[in-house]
């Protein structure tokens, strides 16, 4: 498959027209939000593109990213959208708005299975068998195009990955529950931030 990559400095090109719908991605230098810092944001209009952005991890000055962040019209596809509004909420400082998750999707719709990481979703809905070896190596240099090509492919699946879990969702009459579900997705990750990590409903 041939995907059309861009890789951008510090922040997305001004006049940049990505419509409506996009999928959106984030790598980062580990998993604690308060040690390490947020690299890259990847996001695809759901055609074999991927808009690689290197942020300047000094300022995070990046205007335009953040305003497609926060503009309440434009629908955006995450996979494990917890993870990736911490870190943009930590060192972006914006609120992301109008927000789809596919694995709070795939928990809700996929009762049949336990597997909901990325690489189960693309094997089953794309037939495409992807590797994650890249997952923890280094985004905060320079990037390989291996690694430009693993990014790219954490968001060129997800529309259609979406697509199908609404289906799903439609279908077995749990779209209610799921949109219900879905707007606790601030609250957890101000939970977060406040380093309330486990699950506070548990006995």
């Amino acid at each position: 498959m041939n995907i059309d990559i861009k890789l951008h400095r510090e922040d997305l090109p001004d006049q940049l027209n990505l419509g409506d719908n996009i999928s959106v991605d984030c790598e980062f230098m580990g998993l604690n939000v308060e040690r390490d810092k947020l690299c890259l944001v990847q996001i695809s209009t759901g055609n074999n593109d991927a808009h690689i952005i290197k942020l300047n991890r000094e300022s995070y000055n990046a205007p335009n990213l953040k305003k497609i962040l926060e503009d309440k019209k434009i629908n955006k596809i995450f996979h494990y959208a917890r993870a990736d509004l911490l870190f943009i909420k930590k060192y972006l400082n914006v609120e992301v708005a109008n927000i789809n998750c596919t694995k709070i999707m795939s928990k809700i719709a996929r009762s049949y299975s336990d597997k909901h990481g990325l690489k189960d979703l693309i094997k089953e809905f794309t037939g495409n068998d992807i590797s994650k070896n890249l997952q923890s190596s280094d985004f905060g240099g320079d990037l390989t195009e291996k690694q430009l090509n693993y990014c790219a492919k954490d968001v060129i699946y997800l529309h259609q990955i979406y697509k199908s879990l609404s289906k799903i969702l439609v279908r077995e009459k749990r779209n209610d529950l799921y949109k219900d579900a879905i707007k606790f997705i601030y609250s957890r990750v101000n939970l977060d931030l406040a380093s309330y990590t486990s699950d506070i409903w548990s006995h």
